[in-house]
């Protein structure tokens, strides 16, 4: 565990890393030691040091067989960024994307060995129930951390053009500001949606909770949904998941065209719109609500996809490459 300031009393964390601590980063390296595999999950802003070179310290210490877990792939990184993920592929025995655009972008914009990369899918707590029949108005969901950046303001803009539908649906936001935002700037930027939706006559349709949900009710929560709205301002993002659950959970999906978005909902499980066409956003949001038929489609084509998604069949795959690689280990000494 990256240790926050407060060490846990969990009995399943065996030890943690003090992010700036040079004996910390040694004890940890000492610590995956002991398994048989390490798995290293890598995004720039986990560990210490310039764009969280401090991993590269934790590698260079390993004895063990390492899989990484690349989160973010950027398409433009800063020359430290690009030479801090190298450094790790290098150090890395396997690394593991997931999306085909996350790796064609690692293979394409990187120095690396392409042989070491793996495509494993985003896993996802698939419904243990079937979902109820959905009555009264049509809710539109947008869930996860809340901050600039997921693009809410968009949905709220196309409220106003639902508003006179037969059936006009709500939207709900789900969930807590990100911690960093709140440090940072307080709630403001959900008073500004707030505040945005108050002007476009909206206000009543639209409704924050910000409540904590369980896995089980998170499932429960989507499932209530007519569609789920990923309504991004990235243009860059190869991991969602967000999306991956969504998908799962068997609801039509209408997003912004972010990789990952692209990738997953080609094949018909929701809609993806262009982060600069709020008509296109509209029409496609009134087309689910409107039309059972297209509905219906994407949903299906959603619990079509879920079972690749789902975390038994992930665990699965990580499983078999780190019997690949012990099994390499053993064969090589």
């Amino acid at each position: 565990r990256i240790a926050a300031g407060t060490p846990t009393e969990r009995s399943n964390v065996v030890g943690e890393l003090i992010n700036g601590s040079a004996s910390s980063v040694a004890a940890s390296a000492e610590l995956l030691n002991r398994s048989d595999v390490a798995v290293i999950q890598h995004e720039y802003g986990i560990y210490g040091g310039a764009d969280g070179d401090e991993v590269v310290d934790i590698m260079k210490g390993l004895t063990v067989p390492s899989i990484v877990v690349c989160h973010t792939v950027l398409k433009d990184p800063t020359p430290h960024q690009r030479s801090v993920l190298e450094e790790v592929v290098t150090l890395a025995d396997q690394v593991v994307v997931m999306s085909d655009a996350a790796r064609e972008r690692l293979r394409s914009g990187f120095a690396i060995d392409a042989t070491k990369i793996t495509t494993i899918p985003h896993g996802a707590a698939l419904p243990t129930t079937t979902a109820l029949k959905r009555s009264g108005r049509p809710t539109l969901l947008t869930w996860g951390l809340i901050g600039p950046g997921k693009g809410i303001e968009r949905v709220i803009d196309a409220m106003a053009e639902l508003k006179n539908l037969p059936h006009p649906p709500r939207y709900l936001i789900a969930g807590r500001t990100h911690p960093k935002v709140l440090a940072a700037h307080g709630e403001a930027y959900r008073e500004g949606l707030q505040a945005q939706a108050q002007r476009l006559g909206v206000a009543d349709s639209v409704v924050f909770d910000s409540a904590y949900r369980s896995a089980e009710g998170l499932t429960a929560l989507m499932q209530s949904a007519s569609v789920v709205v990923l309504p991004y301002d990235s243009k860059d993002q190869v991991t969602s998941g967000v999306l991956v659950d969504s998908i799962a959970s068997g609801r039509p999906v209408v997003a912004t065209a972010f990789p990952h978005a692209i990738e997953l909902l080609g094949s018909g499980a929701g809609t993806v719109v262009g982060h600069d066409d709020p008509a296109a956003l509209v029409g496609a949001l009134r087309r689910l609500l409107t039309d059972p038929r297209v509905s219906g489609s994407m949903a299906s084509e959603a619990r079509d996809l879920a079972p690749s998604m789902a975390w038994p069949v992930v665990a699965g795959a990580y499983l078999a490459l780190g019997q690949r690689l012990v099994a390499a280990r053993l064969a090589a000494a």
